[in-house]
């Protein structure tokens, strides 16, 4: 269009009804035929709705331009159109498939699904009941090590298809490429916002055959976190936050600003020394650079993996070094026991509920009420 000639009365009235358009409706695509799905924070899904098929085309988070894969579903109830673009045919809903990662299994469950899930990879590695109890009976396989699946029950299972989590440079997928069972590529974790992977879940809801559960699932987290959103803002107090704790002897991870914690924080409104830093993963820091950094630190939430909640005491037993912490001075530690918990779990699809407990921890005038979920007050001994 062009910005210097003056609207007609045609053109307003179709601008208006563009700009109009509700959240996660369709919009007919300018590019292709066909109507564009519209991803209110997704940056790596592209989907677009044609007579007979949906493209789901998945960009390449490591290939900027470039596309990681296309999908073409089909439903299984419906002829294979002859004009099919290039890209990896699924038929929906999917009844069969063997998913490698706990989180998946955890949506396929919310969405209604859990009998689709045939088989699962590192079993030791997924807390989830059903699955548990699935592979006790047999009605669920266990095809072993996610990097070097048994080919062969893989193949027993008949499954409609794979998913995996992409990785950069992983030189293949052991194999799984090679047995002509289509591999979704779930590279939501490469998201650049929580509600950005979140809203994967309405591609999944797709091959599920549950586009509108899927749809106002999604909606309702997103409803969720943006109300909580606006309550930390009104906050009087930004306290300064520490992360996590020394990984080993000599290295401790915090979460680089652009990372799904780093983006969290910021959305509970507090202080985060590392706010400002671009980096989408962890950062590896020393003890006497976090004794720098974090020097002013007001509250203290950490991750840790144990057979037991943690005491503060064991804490400090654990490193004298976290004794100078002013948050464990100050007895404002909180821990998350990622084995005991739900958390890695729960919250790529759930950001909403982790906000909730940041800003109730951050903010205890705001405090709705909720009890913890993840994490707790580390008690004295």
């Amino acid at each position: 269009m062009n910005l210097h000639r003056p609207f007609t009365a045609l053109a307003l009235v179709v601008t208006a009804l563009m700009l109009g358009a509700c959240h996660g409706g369709l919009q007919r695509g300018t590019h292709t035929q066909g109507d564009t799905v519209t991803m209110a924070y997704a940056k790596r899904l592209t989907i677009v709705k044609h007579d007979g098929y949906t493209r789901v085309d998945i960009a390449n988070p490591w290939k900027k331009g470039q596309t990681l894969h296309t999908y073409l579903l089909v439903p299984r109830t419906a002829e294979v159109p002859a004009d099919l673009p290039e890209g990896t045919l699924i038929r929906t809903p999917l009844q069969r498939a063997v998913v490698f990662t706990s989180v998946h299994c955890g949506l396929f469950d919310e969405l209604g699904h859990r009998d689709a899930v045939a088989g699962v990879a590192d079993l030791k590695y997924i807390k989830i009941p059903f699955v548990q109890e699935g592979c006790r009976k047999g009605t669920i396989a266990d095809v072993g090590n996610g990097l070097n699946p048994v080919l062969e029950k893989v193949i027993d299972i008949d499954a409609d298809a794979l998913l995996l989590s992409p990785f950069e440079n992983n030189g293949g997928y052991g194999g799984l490429e090679d047995i002509g069972i289509p591999i979704v590529e779930c590279a939501d974790y490469m998201e650049t916002s929580p509600l950005g992977r979140a809203e994967w879940i309405r591609f999944y809801g797709m091959l599920l055959g549950e586009e509108a559960r899927a749809d106002s699932l999604f909606h309702a987290i997103e409803g969720d976190y943006l109300a909580l959103k606006a309550r930390a803002a009104k906050a009087n107090d930004r306290p300064v936050v520490l992360m996590d704790k020394l990984a080993g002897t000599d290295v401790w991870y915090v979460p680089g600003g652009r990372s799904t914690i780093g983006l969290l924080l910021r959305d509970a409104n507090c202080r985060y020394p590392y706010a400002d830093d671009t980096h989408s993963g962890s950062l590896a820091l020393t003890f006497e650079t976090i004794l720098t950094r974090f020097e002013q630190a007001d509250v203290w939430l950490l991750r840790f993996d144990a057979d037991h909640a943690i005491t503060r005491q064991e804490l400090g037993n654990d490193f004298e070094g976290y004794r100078q912490m002013r948050p464990y001075k100050a007895d404002r530690v909180y821990g998350c026991n990622v084995m005991l918990s739900m958390f890695y779990e729960e919250t790529p699809f759930h950001p909403e509920r982790l906000l909730r407990e940041f800003v109730n921890i951050l903010h205890p005038e705001l405090d709705d009420g909720t009890p913890l979920r993840y994490y707790f007050k580390l008690k004295n001994p």
